[in-house]
């Protein structure tokens, strides 16, 4: 049996109340990393000889990065508004997803992680929170906040913060967008920047994707939103949109979905909506198609399959899984490595180079990225992320 029949077996037998049990009180835990066994271990661990280490970082603030785990720690922040796919829930509804991201940054890079739900959803109220929080952290992972409010937000934290901070359901996933249409170039002997990419969904990711893909050297890159083709001469843009339509569309296509997959290499559908199969028929031979809306893809892989080259979901029962996981724990645990003030774009793409070097002699038109339970994968993307990020000189 595949693997990709394994993982559908073991999804179809996996139960409601094994879901729950698997939460029951929460996923997460302290553990504690020195001795609390005897008075002594007391007495070095708090009152009274924690009171000398105090003193010591209050004269010299930079000893907190060695004496607390705030250098190592990744901060877990949403406002629940866009969860998955479930959309606007709320904190707490968001919390269980927030634990699980958690998890996954010490399962995967042995980093510290906590979340944090805020309730609230002014953009004012929440920069100003994670900023007046700064001295707990050491990295921030903003997490399922609703487009447009999310690239604001980011972008405030970036400089006001001294430290690593990337709104994961943008860059996360345009990294590995990036390392799979790397694989899948690689698998059929193109260039990606002779391509000519749609992108379905101009939300975080949508956005986030296609501003990778231009820096990567994709030229024809064609955004969707729910309107149509994003173009300059539309009037309904929001301020994002417009400044995307400046550098998108090289061609100056009008009309919707049908007009832009006309011939297209790459179809990525990031929308949540659904994809005719007869406009992915129309698209060029030897097409790529990438439908990750979960957990329903845009166009079902065996449809896809019928016209489609090489096809990814975003799902663990097909092959080609584009999983952010093959990202941010190597992101974040790089950039705390090289103590970078910042996430940048160099380091992303470093980020994506090294997600498909860890596969570079396995590639093939089922495999164009890692699993995401490839131990390989983070250790890589850590080691290349510190790299990039020594050389841009945000070290």
């Amino acid at each position: 049996m595949t693997d990709a029949a394994n993982a559908t077996a073991s999804l179809s037998e996996i139960t409601q109340e094994e879901i729950f049990a698997g939460h029951l009180g929460g996923k997460l835990s302290v553990e504690l990393t020195a001795p609390l066994d005897t008075q002594r271990d007391l007495s070095i661990a708090y009152t009274p000889g924690v009171a000398k280490v105090s003193l010591a970082i209050a004269e010299d603030e930079a000893l907190c990065k060695r004496y607390t785990w705030t250098d190592r720690l990744v901060v877990v922040v949403s406002d629940g508004t866009a969860v998955l796919g479930l959309g606007d829930i709320g904190p707490r509804g968001s919390l269980p997803v927030m634990e699980g991201k958690a998890a996954l940054f010490k399962k995967f890079a042995g980093l510290n992680s906590i979340p944090i739900v805020l309730d609230t959803k002014d953009v004012d109220e929440i920069v100003e929170t994670v900023i007046r929080l700064r001295p707990s952290f050491g990295a921030v992972n903003l997490e399922d906040i609703s487009a447009p409010r999310c690239f604001e937000i980011e972008q405030r934290l970036i400089e006001a913060l001294d430290c690593p901070v990337m709104h994961d359901d943008q860059h996360g996933t345009a990294i590995v967008v990036l390392a799979a249409l790397n694989g899948a170039a690689k698998v059929q002997g193109r260039a990606i920047d002779d391509m000519k990419v749609v992108v379905s969904g101009a939300g975080a990711a949508g956005v986030a994707c296609t501003n990778i893909l231009l820096a990567a050297g994709v030229k024809d890159v064609i955004v969707l939103d729910s309107k149509g083709i994003v173009n300059t001469e539309r009037g309904d843009l929001n301020a994002v949109k417009a400044e995307l339509a400046q550098r998108t569309n090289p061609r100056g296509l009008a009309g919707g979905a049908a007009e832009a997959l006309a011939g297209a290499d790459v179809f990525l559908g990031l929308s949540a909506g659904t994809i005719a199969e007869e406009l992915i028929s129309s698209m060029a031979p030897e097409s790529i198609v990438f439908a990750m809306s979960n957990p329903n893809p845009e166009i079902h892989p065996d449809v896809a399959h019928k016209y489609a080259a090489i096809v990814a979901t975003g799902r663990s029962d097909f092959p080609n899984q584009i999983n952010n996981v093959l990202a941010f724990p190597g992101v974040f645990k790089g950039a705390l490595d090289a103590g970078a003030r910042r996430i940048t774009e160099g380091m992303k793409i470093a980020a994506a180079d090294a997600i498909l070097s860890v596969v570079a002699d396995e590639i093939a038109p089922d495999k164009i990225v890692p699993s995401p339970l490839d131990p390989r994968v983070a250790p890589a993307v850590a080691e290349a992320v510190a790299a990039a990020a020594r050389a841009e000189g945000v070290a």
